[in-house]
Protein backbone atom coordinates (compact mmCIF):
# COMPACT_ATOMS: atom_id res chain seq x y z
CA UNK A 1 0.00 0.00 0.00
CA UNK A 2 1.19 3.58 -0.44
CA UNK A 3 2.90 4.93 2.67
CA UNK A 4 0.27 7.61 3.23
CA UNK A 5 -2.51 5.02 3.06
CA UNK A 6 -0.64 2.99 5.67
CA UNK A 7 -0.31 6.01 7.95
CA UNK A 8 -4.01 6.88 7.57
CA UNK A 9 -5.21 3.29 8.18
CA UNK A 10 -2.45 1.84 10.34
CA UNK A 11 -4.64 0.25 13.00
CA UNK A 12 -6.83 -1.70 10.61
CA UNK A 13 -3.96 -2.68 8.30
CA UNK A 14 -1.63 -3.68 11.11
CA UNK A 15 -4.13 -6.31 12.23
CA UNK A 16 -3.74 -8.06 8.87
CA UNK A 17 -0.04 -8.67 9.34
CA UNK A 18 0.63 -9.12 5.61
CA UNK A 19 0.91 -5.53 4.45
CA UNK A 20 3.87 -4.08 2.61
CA UNK A 21 4.38 -0.39 2.03
CA UNK A 22 5.84 1.66 -0.80
CA UNK A 23 7.46 5.04 -0.49
CA UNK A 24 7.07 7.69 -3.17
CA UNK A 25 10.23 9.53 -4.17
CA UNK A 26 9.26 12.53 -2.06
CA UNK A 27 8.57 10.48 1.10
CA UNK A 28 11.47 9.91 3.44
CA UNK A 29 11.51 6.60 5.29
CA UNK A 30 11.30 8.69 8.47
CA UNK A 31 7.54 9.07 7.94
CA UNK A 32 7.13 5.38 8.82
CA UNK A 33 8.69 5.96 12.23
CA UNK A 34 8.97 2.94 14.48
CA UNK A 35 6.72 0.85 12.21
CA UNK A 36 9.58 0.15 9.78
CA UNK A 37 10.38 -3.09 11.59
CA UNK A 38 6.81 -4.35 11.11
CA UNK A 39 7.24 -4.76 7.37
CA UNK A 40 8.72 -7.75 5.58
CA UNK A 41 8.78 -5.69 2.36
CA UNK A 42 9.28 -2.01 1.67
CA UNK A 43 9.26 -0.76 -1.91
CA UNK A 44 10.79 2.53 -3.03
CA UNK A 45 9.49 4.20 -6.16
CA UNK A 46 11.83 5.63 -8.78
CA UNK A 47 9.51 7.89 -10.81
CA UNK A 48 12.20 8.86 -13.34
CA UNK A 49 15.60 7.57 -14.36
CA UNK A 50 17.30 10.72 -13.09
CA UNK A 51 15.64 10.76 -9.67
CA UNK A 52 18.24 9.35 -7.29
CA UNK A 53 16.48 9.92 -3.98
CA UNK A 54 15.54 6.23 -3.81
CA UNK A 55 19.22 5.26 -3.60
CA UNK A 56 19.54 7.39 -0.46
CA UNK A 57 16.32 5.96 0.96
CA UNK A 58 17.66 2.44 0.50
CA UNK A 59 20.80 3.23 2.47
CA UNK A 60 18.80 5.09 5.10
CA UNK A 61 16.45 2.16 5.63
CA UNK A 62 19.35 -0.27 6.03
CA UNK A 63 21.88 1.83 7.94
CA UNK A 64 19.82 4.21 10.07
CA UNK A 65 16.63 2.23 10.60
CA UNK A 66 18.10 -1.30 10.61
CA UNK A 67 15.57 -2.62 8.10
CA UNK A 68 16.44 -6.25 7.31
CA UNK A 69 13.49 -7.25 5.14
CA UNK A 70 13.02 -7.22 1.40
CA UNK A 71 13.79 -3.82 -0.11
CA UNK A 72 12.32 -3.54 -3.61
CA UNK A 73 13.03 -0.93 -6.28
CA UNK A 74 9.93 -0.10 -8.33
CA UNK A 75 9.27 2.39 -11.10
CA UNK A 76 11.53 3.80 -13.79
CA UNK A 77 15.03 2.60 -13.11
CA UNK A 78 17.31 0.95 -15.65
CA UNK A 79 18.98 -2.44 -15.64
CA UNK A 80 22.31 -0.59 -15.69
CA UNK A 81 21.51 0.70 -12.20
CA UNK A 82 20.96 -2.72 -10.59
CA UNK A 83 24.52 -3.05 -9.27
CA UNK A 84 24.29 0.39 -7.66
CA UNK A 85 20.85 -0.36 -6.22
CA UNK A 86 22.26 -3.55 -4.70
CA UNK A 87 25.08 -1.59 -3.12
CA UNK A 88 22.50 0.69 -1.51
CA UNK A 89 20.65 -2.22 0.08
CA UNK A 90 18.03 -3.18 -2.49
CA UNK A 91 17.59 -6.92 -2.86
CA UNK A 92 14.47 -7.03 -5.02
CA UNK A 93 13.66 -5.31 -8.30
CA UNK A 94 10.40 -4.88 -10.20
CA UNK A 95 11.84 -4.95 -13.71
CA UNK A 96 9.76 -4.28 -16.79
CA UNK A 97 10.49 -5.67 -20.26
CA UNK A 98 13.93 -6.93 -19.29
CA UNK A 99 15.86 -10.10 -20.00
CA UNK A 100 16.02 -11.63 -16.52
CA UNK A 101 19.30 -13.49 -17.12
CA UNK A 102 21.00 -10.31 -18.34
CA UNK A 103 19.58 -8.40 -15.38
CA UNK A 104 20.99 -10.95 -12.93
CA UNK A 105 24.41 -10.70 -14.59
CA UNK A 106 24.31 -6.90 -14.30
CA UNK A 107 24.20 -7.22 -10.51
CA UNK A 108 27.86 -8.21 -10.81
CA UNK A 109 28.95 -5.59 -13.35
CA UNK A 110 31.82 -4.50 -11.11
CA UNK A 111 34.22 -6.77 -9.27
CA UNK A 112 35.92 -4.05 -7.21
CA UNK A 113 34.45 -1.04 -5.44
CA UNK A 114 36.43 1.75 -3.84
CA UNK A 115 33.58 3.13 -1.74
CA UNK A 116 31.93 1.55 1.25
CA UNK A 117 28.32 0.44 0.92
CA UNK A 118 25.65 -1.79 2.39
CA UNK A 119 27.08 -4.83 0.61
CA UNK A 120 30.71 -3.99 1.47
CA UNK A 121 31.22 -1.81 4.56
CA UNK A 122 35.02 -2.00 4.34
CA UNK A 123 36.79 0.44 1.97
CA UNK A 124 39.10 -1.07 -0.60
CA UNK A 125 42.28 0.38 0.93
CA UNK A 126 41.54 -1.50 4.19
CA UNK A 127 41.19 -4.81 2.33
CA UNK A 128 44.69 -4.58 0.88
CA UNK A 129 47.48 -6.20 2.81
Amino acid sequence: VPAQYWLDNKSSLDARGDVAVWLASDQSPKILGDTIGHFELIAVDFPAFGDGRGFSYGRELREQHGFTGELRAIGNFMRDQLAYLGRCGFNSFALQNTDVDAALKSLKDFSVHYQTSIDNPQPLFRARS
